[in-house]
């Protein structure tokens, strides 16, 4: 009874108490906006009277950055850029920079990185969708959807491609 407003000693000069916060994880979407939009559309109004096709090209970058390192802010940039080809020509270049401001805690360095590159482009991703769509829709062309996206098999590809990099320079050192 009289532990009851005390702190436990674990053993390793830390008390339950501090155990349970150092392990508590925190995961905190702050804001998102806008950072950067483009909209081109270098053959209106000529591209209106064709009914042709064209072929759709989607790119999706993920960036981030920490803002304080005492408040553990991170910022997510997940950008789109949708080109809209036919033959050779341009009919239309969309390109949204859509962020985010995260506060994440409790995680080591390796799951760090999975929650900027996975978790925070998944919160991301629908407004990136909106406002393509939103462009696309307003410069006079038919509604695009962006399908969904597979942020964990996109992390698993760029940890794979900086393992084989990573090999190869090894390789290069000994020869």
């Amino acid at each position: 009874m009289a532990d009851k407003g005390k702190d436990k000693d674990m053993g390793n000069g830390k008390s339950e108490g501090a155990v349970e916060s150092e392990q508590q994880a925190a995961f905190n979407l702050q804001k998102t906006y806008i950072k950067d939009v483009s909209f081109e559309s270098p053959l209106s109004p000529n591209v209106f009277t064709q009914q042709a096709s064209p072929q759709i090209d989607i790119q999706v970058n993920i960036d981030h950055a920490q803002l304080d390192d005492d408040n553990a802010i991170y910022e997510v940039v997940l950008t789109g850029t949708v080109t809209a080809k036919l033959d050779d020509k341009a009919m239309f270049l969309a390109e949204v920079h859509q962020a985010g401001v995260f506060q994440i805690r409790g995680v080591g360095d390796s799951e760090l990185n999975m929650v900027l590159e996975i978790a925070c482009p998944n919160i991301l991703l629908p407004f990136l969708r909106e406002a393509i769509a939103d462009l696309v829709t307003k410069g006079g062309f038919p509604q695009l959807l962006l399908n969904p996206i597979n942020f964990e098999v996109l992390y698993q590809q760029k940890q794979e491609a900086q393992s084989e990099g990573a090999q190869s320079e090894e390789k290069a050192k000994q020869a």
